[in-house]
């Protein structure tokens, strides 16, 4: 217990001093234009995480798709035909619900004031901290874009990646590896659908073998659950161990080989991802879990300022699935 009290004193004043230098942004942004801001969004997200805690992955892959996309700017959260939101990559988004209704209450208490984009930041702050991971402060006044495109979401990370195209996907962004590595880390209270993983179970190979770099024992587990004509859009758990908890045993699933998606088990193929993945996964290492939990805060704050509009830029959207 002593060891952890260190940590956390050690760790806090540094996220503290991270928080308040990001650019155009502040911790605290609406403490006099809306001060229940936060308190609302974080009551909406765990009203909805109590009906379903699967929300909670939702509501952070939704907030990583709108921020690798145009910047942090609510743009994924728009409806229409053309819209970010119908583009391929991003069919199996959900959470809207979750946005949408902390937004209506916002609108309600103060009218114009409150950002999408800053709603989905924090919100999938709180999905982190209720599913057992941990918190930090969001900085805020981003404003939301004007521009909402699926052509431009061509180019977000996807399963099929390699650890190269991974590493210049994510620089682009301007995040370094380390970044990468940890925020994949969110997949440990993520799912997926059978049809993004099912080919690396069947004629992986040309002999017609599963993936080699598959644990034979999880390959199994997961041919039973898909099965090679079946359901393609069942949905199966990203951590076999804890799919609800926020934890390093992703980490340990990708060090035995038990990792679902193709792009999550190369990690551990990489020299530099492997190192990353080793610190997370070992007990003392990873301090009781203590490195990826302050190492994750960092990466989402720093991931949560990608091309973000503040000041004059964009608007302040009155309904988050519609322009002004």
């Amino acid at each position: 217990m002593e060891a952890k009290c260190l940590v956390l004193m050690l760790v806090i004043p540094a996220l503290s001093l991270l928080a308040e230098s990001q650019d155009g942004l502040r911790t605290g942004f609406y403490s006099s234009s809306c001060p229940r801001a936060e308190a609302i969004v974080r009551s909406t997200v765990e009203s909805h995480f109590n009906e379903d805690p699967t929300v909670a992955a939702g509501v952070l892959r939704l907030h990583f798709h709108d921020c690798f996309v145009q910047g942090c700017d609510g743009s994924v959260l728009i409806t229409g035909a053309s819209a970010e939101r119908n583009a391929a990559p991003n069919l199996g988004l959900r959470g809207f619900e979750v946005i949408d209704d902390a937004k209506a209450q916002l609108e309600a208490l103060c009218p114009g004031v409150v950002s999408c984009a800053d709603i989905l930041a924090l919100a999938a702050r709180d999905a982190v901290d209720l599913s057992d991971g941990p918190s930090w402060a969001v900085p805020t006044g981003r404003r939301d874009g004007r521009i909402s495109s699926s052509k431009d979401a061509a180019n977000l990370p996807s399963p099929l990646d390699s650890i190269a195209v991974q590493k210049q996907k994510f620089s682009a962004k301007g995040l370094d590896t380390h970044d990468l590595v940890t925020l994949v880390g969110a997949h440990t209270i993520g799912q997926t659908d059978c049809q993004f993983f099912r080919y690396r179970l069947y004629n992986f190979t040309t002999t017609g073998n599963a993936d080699p770099t598959i644990n034979p024992v999880f390959s199994a587990q997961l041919q039973a659950l898909c099965p090679k004509n079946g359901d393609g859009s069942k949905r199966v758990e990203l951590d076999k161990d804890s799919q609800t908890k926020f934890d390093v045993s992703f980490f340990k699933n990708v060090r035995a080989g038990n990792g679902v998606l193709e792009s999550d088990q190369r990690l551990l193929g990489d020299a530099d991802t492997q190192r990353i993945v080793q610190n997370y996964a070992a007990t003392l290492r990873g301090l009781l879990g203590f490195r990826f939990d302050f190492e994750f805060r960092k990466a989402m704050i720093k991931m949560s300022s990608i091309e973000v509009k503040t000041g004059a830029q964009g608007e302040i959207r009155k309904i988050c699935s519609n322009f002004n």
